[in-house]
């Protein structure tokens, strides 16, 4: 089985839903996807074309952690720090999309059973550490991406906090940077990299790599290598590949693969290994 998600068209507008379904390869490298079911869907629908997330990513127990934007304009991204709503929130659940069982917010009749985090942007990077634990890393506006450790039942602050500002200039809310009961994230960029897949190094290929975490820079273009000691950012590094990076792996091998794209160009694929 595989699962993805995808901007799925709606009579009320449109939304990140998560699907499952059945790849049967063909002999020429190809193949179709049989069986898909729709698991899951971020509620309510917006009528929009931004900020739809998102990134899947399977913890040690098979629980699925879904990763979801809260669509961008002023009027919806307020439902980031609504219990009640999906929109900028990292999700837990099944693979058959139901709760995980022991959420933090299970049981809460003004609360989704599925939320795992909330007051999140547009989480685009989410991967799973050595430890088993769910990291991401979210566009912040101009100025602060952020690096985060998602956990059960916390508040990452968005819109009232964040260490970015407006495309005008103008200040996000209040302009604040911290606020009782939200978390500060692990780490932010400013200027932003604007993260786009994310991956954990634990091959042997380039053992100066292990531990980090290897990210995928849109604006950055190419793979940010994130240091890390002890749960904070130790150092980082850039390894440009001349253009956007969409994804991240890491290949069996150890080496590593960034996927890029182009604006109206083709995508590639780039194989990283120690020099």
């Amino acid at each position: 089985m595989i699962f993805f998600s995808f901007a799925e068209p709606r009579q009320d507008g449109n939304g990140t839903s998560v699907a499952s379904a059945r790849l049967v390869p063909d002999r020429n490298g190809g193949g179709k996807l049989e069986n898909l079911k729709i698991i899951f869907r971020q509620m309510p629908s917006y009528d929009g074309r931004n900020h739809f997330g998102s990134r899947l990513a399977f913890g040690p127990e098979g629980e699925l952690y879904v990763t979801v934007g809260e669509r961008s304009s002023p009027e919806p991204r307020v439902q980031a720090q609504d219990i009640a709503s999906g929109l900028g929130k990292t999700f837990r659940i099944t693979r058959d999309g139901k709760p995980w069982p022991g959420n933090p917010f299970i049981g809460r009749k003004d609360a989704m059973p599925e939320i795992w985090s909330y007051g999140h942007r547009n989480l685009q990077a989410a991967t799973i550490d050595g430890e088993g634990r769910l990291w991401t890393v979210e566009h912040g506006p101009r100025g602060g991406d952020e690096l985060n450790r998602p956990e059960a039942g916390k508040n990452y602050g968005w819109p009232e906090v964040t260490y970015g500002i407006d495309y005008s200039g103008a200040p996000i809310g209040r302009g604040i940077t911290s606020l009782q009961k939200t978390e500060q994230p692990v780490y932010y960029w400013d200027p932003v990299i604007a993260p786009s897949g994310m991956a954990y190094y634990d091959g042997n290929l380039i053992p100066e790599w292990k531990g980090a975490f290897l990210i995928g820079g849109l604006v950055a273009q190419g793979v940010v290598v994130v240091h890390m000691k002890d749960d904070k950012v130790l150092s980082e590094e850039r390894i440009s590949v001349g253009a956007r990076v969409r994804d991240v792996k890491v290949g069996p091998d150890g080496a590593v693969y960034a996927v890029t794209e182009s604006r109206g160009g083709p995508s590639t694929i780039v194989r990283l290994t120690r020099t």
